[in-house]
Parts: structure tokens; sequence; C-alpha cells
């Protein structure tokens, strides 16, 4: 009976010890509801309204009304014409497309003499779950149109990933995943370990100006962060044998424009949180929906227009269109140039917000 009794003395000066840390409270309440509405409403298998390009070389009724047929299944959205093989490259570097109807010349002619025509369907291998489901619906609408001959037969082609490995694909997301797990989490416990260890006095009474603590307590991360993507790469390479078609210069300053926004967003954590538990708590629970919502595990054309406008609010859903294209299919600037714009400006609101929130005094 004592010990039952010292037990319960325990636990309640626990919970008296939990009441009084709000911050993880309320990190324990919403935790479980992100994950329901990320599991339940954001997350979806189904790939539907791809974007696709259209190269119709028969410009004919019938193949415009093939084209139509593969839109009005809900699975593709055309995004214009284009008139050759090197568009349809630029489409699929810039990720305007992910598919494109290549629609060969006399289709129209050849369908009234009841020979098989191929209709060319190229797809971007880089993502093996939109090669599955963008195949199948384009052969099962030609088996539809075909009830009786097969005089239509969609001939499939991956481009940047012929093999569908799906290491391919998910080597060159893992250099954004794990430099934002690293670094908001190293950042983050900056301020926090300071206060804990009862030196943040001297950073209080220093001549440094706030932007200059900011910048002095991220740049060592800016290193760290660029030997761990060095690092992914080259295993990557070695061990699973993925390509890298692109510019090394043009995928570091993305980088460096990517891990500074990561820092500045910890840092930011680090002004919120009292300790460096809670700076913790923050970082685990931002990275949930930065996996979820980015692209890295699930198709981003599968969710909901709500979850895609959340999703262009996180750093990682930029990067990994960065990495991925200049990775496997060699995008240049001009193709990245909208991510990079959209990290630019996600990093100086981070900065603006992590500058702002540091207070030279104590609490």
């Amino acid at each position: 009976m004592l010990a039952l009794t010292r037990t319960l003395a325990v636990a309640r000066k626990e919970l008296l010890q939990l009441r009084r840390d709000r911050l993880t409270l309320a990190m324990m309440a919403a935790l479980p509801i992100a994950q329901l509405l990320l599991f339940g409403y954001a997350i979806d298998t189904d790939v539907r309204h791809v974007p696709a390009v259209v190269w119709d070389q028969d410009r004919s009724a019938a193949s415009r009304d093939f084209a139509q047929g593969l839109q009005a299944t809900g699975f593709y959205d055309f995004k214009g014409q284009v008139r050759d093989g090197a568009e349809i490259e630029r489409a699929f570097r810039s990720g305007r497309a992910q598919v494109a109807l290549v629609i060969p010349p006399r289709f129209e002619a050849a369908l009234a003499q009841g020979r098989p025509e191929p209709v060319q369907l190229i797809v971007d291998g880089s993502d093996p779950q939109t090669v599955g489901s963008a195949t199948s619906t384009a052969q099962g609408l030609a088996a539809a149109r075909s009830p009786r001959a097969p005089q239509l037969r969609v001939e499939p082609v991956n481009w940047y990933n012929p093999d569908l490995k799906t290491s391919t694909n998910i080597v060159p997301g893992l250099v954004g995943v794990i430099l934002t797990m690293t670094m908001v989490m190293l950042t983050a416990m900056a301020i926090a370990r300071e206060r804990e260890r009862g030196t943040l006095e001297q950073l209080i009474v220093s001549p440094l100006r706030r932007s200059e603590l900011v910048v002095g307590k991220i740049a060592p991360y800016v290193a760290i962060g660029f030997l761990q993507m060095t690092l992914i790469l080259l295993l990557g390479r070695v061990i699973f044998g993925v390509p890298f078609r692109g510019s090394i210069a043009l995928l570091y300053c993305a980088a460096l424009i990517f891990i500074a926004a990561n820092l500045a967003l910890g840092l930011l954590f680090s002004t919120l949180a009292r300790t460096q538990q809670q700076a913790m708590q923050m970082s685990f629970f931002f990275l949930l929906p930065n996996i979820l919502l980015s692209g890295f595990m699930f198709p981003f054309e599968a969710m909901p227009p709500a979850a895609q406008a959340l999703s262009q609010a996180l750093p990682l859903t930029h990067f990994l269109r960065i990495v991925r294209g200049v990775v496997l299919k060699a995008a240049e600037l001009p193709d990245v140039a909208g991510e990079l714009g959209w990290l630019g400006a996600l990093l100086l609101v981070l900065s603006s917000a992590a500058t702002l929130r540091f207070r030279k005094k104590l609490d």
C-alpha cells in the first residue's frame, strides 16, 4: 500500500510538471489531429490530374478525339501542344509535364484502313508511381476504343529511369529530407542550449546586432549541409547506381538557399522554445508534413488542392523538384527558376521572422 501511495505521488508530480509545459501539451494534442488529417485527407496514392502535353502529328478529328478521351478520364491534365521531342524534354525538365502523348502522322487514315496503329506515351520515369497509372489508363482507353480488333495500341516509353528503379527516385529526394531533418534540428536547439547553459547573457551583452547573431548561428551548419549532400549523392551513385546528369554548380547553389531556409526555420523554433526538448519536439512536428506533403513519398498530383497549396509553404517541396530535375533530367537554370524563386522568398520570410523573434534581453 505504501509503495502504491509513493507511485501515485510521483505520477501526480509528473502530471503537474507536464501541465506547466504548455508547448508540450499543445503538441500532444495537435500531433494526432495533424496525423489524422494528413493521412486521411491529404494522402492519396491514386494518381490523377497528371500534367501532360500532346505532340499531334496527324492533327485529325480522330487524333483530337483520342486525346480528349484521355483527358476525360480525369487522370491527365493536358497543358498544351508541342512540336517535337525537344519541347517534350523541356516540358519534362521544367516540371510542366510528366506525360507526353505522341500521335503519329496518318493516324486517322490508318484507323480507317483497320491497321494496328501505335500511339507512343512518353512518361517521366523519375517517379515510378506515376508510370504505372499513366500507362494503364492510356492502354485501357485504347482497348475500349478497339473492342473487336487491336487497332489502337499504346507503346509506353520511360524516360530518365527506364528500369523504374525506386532508388533512382528516392536517393535524390533523401538529400532534401535529411537536410531538412538535420538542419532544422541542429539550429532549433541553438538558442535553447545557450539559455540552458546560462551563456545567453553573453550574447545579450555583446555588441552584435540581431542579424549578425542570426547569421553567426547559421553559418557553421551550411558546410555541414554541403557535406551531407555530397555524401548522399556519392553513396547513391556508388551503391545504387543513381546517375547525375545535370550541373553540380546549379545544384549546390540551390542547396545553399535551401539549407539557409531550413537553418532560419530551426533558429526560429529555438527562439520559441525554452528548452532543448521543446525545440526538438517542434522539429519532429515540422518533419511530418514535409515527408507527407512535399512529394517525397506520395505523388503531389494525388493530393487535394488544399494540401497542394499548403505544401507550397514547405521549402522541401521546391527543393525536391530542383534536385530531382537537376540530378535525373539535367534541368538547367531556366527550368528551375520558379522553384528557386519560391525558395528565395521562403528564406527571406523565415530569416526575417527569426531575426525579429530574437530579443537581446532575458525574458
